[in-house]
């Protein structure tokens, strides 16, 4: 298996504080890799030696295949989409990439026919002229990616760029960031937005505090917060990095039920149903019970209850845990801090 970016023991300290501690993580070649921290938790830090912005105080990196020690100016040959745009206002789009493709030293011809597909691709060639400080944000966001793609990167690190934009232009980088990985480009994703992450990421590491807190798929993260009754101690997921899970804290799969002719027989029966782990009722007439996620006729055997004894169902949800769950499990802190 082939890694884009691998890191060994990487770590960063400004004076007494440490901001990362000895980071090992592998991200796959050709993957959409989520990078997820709160503020403060080393996830910036860690992009910025990446990319050789900063260099580590102890350990080291391999992105691309080159060390960012030995070999920081062929590592910044990757691209990179800040979440502040980075490009100059009184300069046309046009003018804006073609500085980016100058830099790289892209041949002449190459520039050109590279610069008008990634326009047509994002589409904004409509507004080549315009001056960048006359364009919305949104605008400067596709602009920022063609500057960033023009010398077609290996590995592409995105953070946080769908902030502000609108939904429509949303799921126009979400196509091109598609796009880009099945050409072969490795992305590295830092978002907040933890449906974006769900729905684009392969894989899903979380720093927290300097450390790896979790890393997986965004599904088998998910699955590690379901209650799991053993003897063991915390649930492992398969990359052996430890959720700790406490008995009476960890999330279960949720059935919420609508049911207008409720009665206290019925809420007493379907307490007392094996797959069911708790219940909580509400004026409204509607129950919320936490299901044994171990159970494959749990939603069934609460269904056939309220049937049985001729109760009205006028609704029925579940809700399995989510990445937001994951994140504020693992940080104790919610996504947007």
């Amino acid at each position: 298996m082939k890694y884009a970016i691998e890191t060994f023991g990487l770590s960063k300290q400004y004076g007494d504080f440490t901001a990362v501690d000895a980071l090992n993580m592998k991200i796959k070649e050709k993957s959409i890799f989520g990078f997820l921290g709160p503020n403060g938790a080393g996830k910036t830090t860690t992009i910025k030696m990446l990319t050789c912005l900063i260099q580590p105080t102890n350990g080291t990196a391999r992105v691309a295949g080159y060390d960012v020690k030995e070999n920081p100016n062929e590592v910044r040959k990757i691209g990179m989409v800040p979440q502040l745009v980075s490009l100059y206002g009184d300069l046309t789009v046009r003018e804006n990439v073609e500085l980016c493709a100058d830099y790289y030293g892209m041949p002449r011809d190459l520039k050109k026919e590279r610069i008008v597909e990634l326009m047509e691709l994002v589409d904004i060639k409509y507004a080549e002229n315009k001056m960048v400080k006359q364009l919305s944000g949104g605008q400067k966001q596709k602009v920022s990616v063609v500057a960033s793609l023009v010398h077609q990167p290996d590995i592409l690190f995105l953070d946080e760029p769908t902030i502000g934009l609108d939904p429509s232009t949303k799921r126009v980088l979400w196509d091109l960031i598609y796009d880009l990985n099945e050409k072969g480009h490795t992305i590295v994703l830092c978002s907040h937005d933890m449906y974006e992450v769900e729905l684009l990421c392969d894989k899903v590491g979380i720093i927290n505090q300097g450390k790896l807190a979790a890393f997986n798929t965004p599904q088998s993260l998910k699955d590690s917060l379901i209650k799991k009754y053993t003897s063991n101690g915390p649930f492992k997921d398969s990359s052996n990095l430890e959720l700790e899970v406490d008995e009476g804290e960890v999330e279960n799969k949720q059935m919420s039920i609508m049911v207008t002719n409720l009665n206290r027989d019925l809420i007493k029966e379907i307490e007392d149903l094996p797959s069911v782990c708790g219940l909580k009722e509400h004026s409204s007439g509607r129950i919320i019970m936490d299901m044994d996620d171990d159970s494959s006729c749990a939603v069934n055997d609460v269904i056939e209850t309220v049937l049985k004894n001729q109760g009205n169902i006028t609704s029925i949800a579940t809700r399995d845990p989510s990445l937001e769950d994951v994140f504020m499990k693992v940080t104790g802190k919610d996504p947007g801090e």
